[in-house]
């Protein structure tokens, strides 16, 4: 996902993008669609996800979720936060 809009005004761009290369600056392979969390709008080219999907194209967790809420893709939801490491009791025993 690209980050476009003005301040306060999220909306976002799903792309193709090289693992090497991030997506900052705006380049990318491939636009799929567009993300406004807002208005919660969505609009995804369904072919072409499928296509990259079938390439080997592996979706960061957030586009996952967003592709299984549009039932492009069969699946449970990805966590997208960290678990916090549980702290040992081996060195508070004496």
């Amino acid at each position: 996902m690209i980050r476009i809009g003005k301040r306060n005004q999220p909306a976002f761009q799903i792309v193709v993008t090289e693992k090497k290369t991030p997506p900052v600056g705006g380049f990318c392979v491939e636009k799929l669609g567009s993300f406004d969390p807002i208005t919660k709008k969505v609009s995804i080219e369904k072919e072409r996800v499928k296509y990259w999907l079938s390439v080997g194209a592996k979706p960061t967790p957030s586009v996952f979720n967003l592709l299984v809420n549009e039932k492009i893709i069969e699946g449970k939801k990805i966590p997208k936060h960290k678990k916090p490491k549980e702290k040992s009791k081996e060195g508070k025993e004496s």
